[in-house]
């Protein structure tokens, strides 16, 4: 009876899929977007003056270590990140996102300004420990950004999408470390 049960339990995890402990985060190995199943490309800790901040995860539909690639890319993909520390307010994340944007666009952000704008406003809303978003991009429809499960917007355009993605994994990414681990090197 005991090994029955236990087949039924595995059998469950196995279907569900497991996630991969990132910093005592779990990482799920897929994600969905708009019935596509992306599969974790490669996933880290983005850390500040020693403190974890959250947990990145880059999702793609096949493997892939070339950020120049990823970038470009026009098909579906995501990235997700969980909040670690509750010392991180709205406007430490809008800062960041800012700079992040300077440097994904070698300073060019003024043909995205609107859309940037956009993406920042969800930012303004209050960030607790464990709160997770997940920008998801599906061509056609553009990324599609939620907290904690929620839509909150959709920003439309490929060269936005190519900004965004480039935050983590341009250049000069937000963290070179982070980078390495979300393109699984």
């Amino acid at each position: 009876m005991k090994t029955s049960c236990l087949l039924c339990v595995l059998c469950c995890v196995a279907a569900t899929g497991y996630a991969r402990d990132i910093a005592g985060t779990a990482v799920p190995e897929t994600l969905a977007a708009r019935g596509v199943s992306l599969k974790l490309n490669g996933a880290g800790v983005r850390t500040k003056f020693f403190m974890d901040i959250y947990v990145g995860s880059l999702y793609l539909l096949q493997p892939r270590k070339d950020p120049g690639v990823i970038i470009r890319s026009d098909e579906p993909m995501a990235i997700r990140l969980q909040i670690l520390s509750s010392l991180i307010s709205s406007d430490k994340m809008e800062a960041a996102t800012r700079e992040g944007f300077q440097n994904a666009t070698g300073g060019a952000v003024a043909p995205l300004r609107d859309e940037i704008e956009r993406f920042i406003e969800v930012f303004r809303e209050t960030i607790v420990k464990n709160d997770v978003y997940e920008m998801i991009y599906v061509p056609g429809d553009g990324t599609q950004i939620y907290k904690n499960g929620t839509l909150k917007t959709t920003i439309s355009g490929l060269p936005f999408k190519q900004a965004l993605f480039g935050i983590w994994l341009c250049e000069k990414p937000a963290q070179e470390s982070l980078k390495q681990q979300m393109l699984g090197r």
